[in-house]
């Protein structure tokens, strides 16, 4: 798992390797990941949106763009948490993923960036 704090909002992240899958006459590897976003401020936040960098091995990276995660813009009261899963195809058996949400405190009405730390996709066979 790794773990990353920005202005009091705890990322966390786990990954899974999910086993090949067959798009279009390639063959991938899948893996999910689940994030925990946790608010650890004293201020309401909620997330607008989200950047993520992908890395594949044998790919070119990859950048997507979009509002929300999985569908949804979550709002967070102080100690409140969301989970949330999602899922990465990858050329290769390894890669890694990085990122930010940005995010509005509704208590000043500011915007801000919650980093995401970088994280690996990786089958564990090829980690030893």
């Amino acid at each position: 798992m790794v773990e990353k704090i920005t202005k009091g909002i705890k990322i966390s992240v786990q990954t899974k390797y999910e086993g090949r899958h067959l798009q279009k006459e390639v063959l991938l590897y899948a893996f999910s990941y689940f994030i925990t976003i946790e608010n650890q401020s004293n201020d309401i936040v909620q997330l607008l949106s989200r950047k993520w960098e992908i890395y594949d091995s044998l790919n070119q990276n990859e950048i997507v763009i979009g509002d929300g995660v999985v569908g949804q813009v979550p709002v967070l009261e102080p100690d409140e948490r969301y989970t949330y899963q999602s899922n990465c195809l990858l050329v290769s058996s390894i890669g890694a993923m990085k990122g930010h949400f940005n995010m509005i405190n509704y208590t000043d009405k500011s915007t801000f960036k919650v980093f995401v730390p970088t994280f690996q996709l990786a089958k564990k066979e090829v980690l030893n």
